[in-house]
């Protein structure tokens, strides 16, 4: 099973949509792998946005990350991150689609409530960078076979 890192940004926290969102992953039928309250240090920022970090932005997307704590989420399922990334919406977010998370709650780029990775490479990376071994665990949800055809699962 392939997974990803979500990350529920701090216009999504200070607006009180955890829950919602949360829920629209698992109602989808992704698994909660890890997840966990943190606080981004500049230095996890640094790394995380380096490819953003010679952009005229970088300084507010940093602060903007820093206003409140966020939630990382490590998600579960097959084809993982496309199915994050169709649910997310696209990035600006007062285009996205209704019935994303960003088309049905978010208006701006930045404040666009979720970070979602955007490849499987990527993800493998992200999620690396924001969670140890430790903190991902492997079990069973009882509607597996509710979710994917017997022939997904093998």
């Amino acid at each position: 099973m392939e997974r990803t890192l979500i990350l529920i940004k701090p216009d999504a926290i200070g607006r009180g949509l955890i829950g919602k969102i949360i829920t629209r992953f698992e109602e989808k039928g992704l698994k909660l792998a890890g997840i966990k309250f943190l606080k981004l240090t500049d230095a996890l920022l640094s790394e995380h946005y380096s490819h953003l970090a010679d952009k005229p932005f970088f300084g507010g997307i940093k602060r903007f990350m820093q206003l409140t704590p966020v939630i990382a989420i490590c998600l579960e399922g097959l084809d993982c991150v496309e199915t994050t990334r169709r649910l997310c919406g696209i990035t600006k977010a007062r285009e996205a689609a209704p019935g994303t998370i960003r088309g049905d709650w978010a208006m701006s780029v930045q404040a666009n409530l979720v970070h979602a990775s955007d490849s499987i490479e990527t993800a493998n990376q992200e999620v690396k960078r924001f969670f140890d071994d430790s903190e991902l665990f492997e079990y069973e949800i009882a509607l597996t076979s509710m979710i994917y055809s017997e022939d997904e699962l093998r």
